[in-house]
């Protein structure tokens, strides 16, 4: 029987499931859109998909799933998640028991990490910095090849740590729904871009459309820079506590070409250290590596019987 390995990202419109070989090869997919508010229709569709999967390919395998926010380590329940209907649930448990077998869960941006270090942008790294750049900033800690978790589930969560070295006019900063002022997701989230644009020139444009105007607008051209280097400063503290070898960028605000060049740059002028060998690279495998990622939780040895 063919041994494979199912991941599952759950996100607040979709839920998407992956079946790769052990080897890496997609299986092939399914994608559902996720029940508005409704935790149990969420368990429902998320089995479903699994088992749909399954069928298929014709073959059992290992469960991972993804999702935004965190299990608590003292519940098992998930904590932080902007899908609030999973919040302060046994998703893994719930979802484990549909499907008659144990579940590993993961947050969103700890599968990109680890996906990327397995056969990403990142394979081969140690260690490695993920960060998710969209709707929120999120981030995760790949070393020796495995994830690093901690006693809180809030390894690599940098969108909520201070900018540093703000600058006049960044500080105290601008208010963040965890009810302090000036972190980082409040600069470096796709919204955070938009809204300095639009603070600069007046103008509503979106960071794909903020990114295109650069070249022949000034204001546009101001607004990559100065995330560039708000982006630099973030990441230089990041650089300074694990020295990473890889930083891999996820998310929609990842697909701008102009971080690759002009961050490494400027991370230079903060990162303590005469020389930056830290490499800045996009995520390979784009918008499928969380759910890659959430494959990727169980090891090759676990796969026996699909456990």
């Amino acid at each position: 029987m063919l041994h494979m390995r199912i991941g599952v990202d759950v996100g607040g419109t979709k839920i998407e499931g992956l079946a790769l070989a052990d080897d890496g090869r997609e299986l092939t997919r399914r994608r559902v859109a996720t029940p508005p508010g409704d935790y149990a229709a969420a368990v429902a569709a998320i089995v479903g998909v699994v088992t749909a999967l399954e069928t298929e390919v014709g073959s059992r395998g290992t469960v991972g799933l993804g999702t935004p926010g965190a299990v608590d380590p003292r519940s098992g329940l998930i904590k932080n998640s902007n899908s609030v209907a999973l919040n302060g649930r046994p998703l893994a448990a719930d979802v484990g028991a549909g499907l008659g077998r144990d579940i590993r869960i993961a947050n969103d941006a700890d599968c990109l990490a680890l996906s990327e270090s397995v056969d990403g942008a990142a394979a081969g790294a140690d260690p490695v910095f993920a960060a998710i750049l969209g709707t929120g900033v999120g981030g995760g800690i790949v070393v020796r090849g495995a994830l690093v978790g901690g006693p809180n589930a809030i390894a690599g969560e940098w969108g909520h740590n201070p900018l540093p070295w703000p600058r006049g006019d960044e500080a105290p900063g601008p208010a963040c729904y965890c009810g302090r002022s000036g972190c980082i997701e409040t600069f470096l989230s796709g919204p955070g871009l938009e809204r300095a644009h639009r603070e600069r020139t007046g103008r509503r444009l979106s960071a794909p459309e903020i990114a295109a105007a650069a070249d022949e607008d000034d204001g546009a051209a101001a607004t990559l820079e100065e995330y560039a280097d708000r982006m630099a400063r973030a990441l230089a503290s990041i650089i300074n506590v694990i020295d990473p070898e890889v930083v891999v960028l996820g998310g929609g605000v990842s697909n701008i070409d102009y971080w690759y060049e002009r961050v490494p740059q400027l991370w230079e002028r903060y990162v303590f250290s005469d020389a930056v060998l830290t490499v800045l690279a996009r995520a390979e495998h784009g918008d499928s590596s969380g759910v890659r990622g959430a494959a990727w939780l169980w090891p090759l040895a676990a796969q026996e019987g699909g456990r």
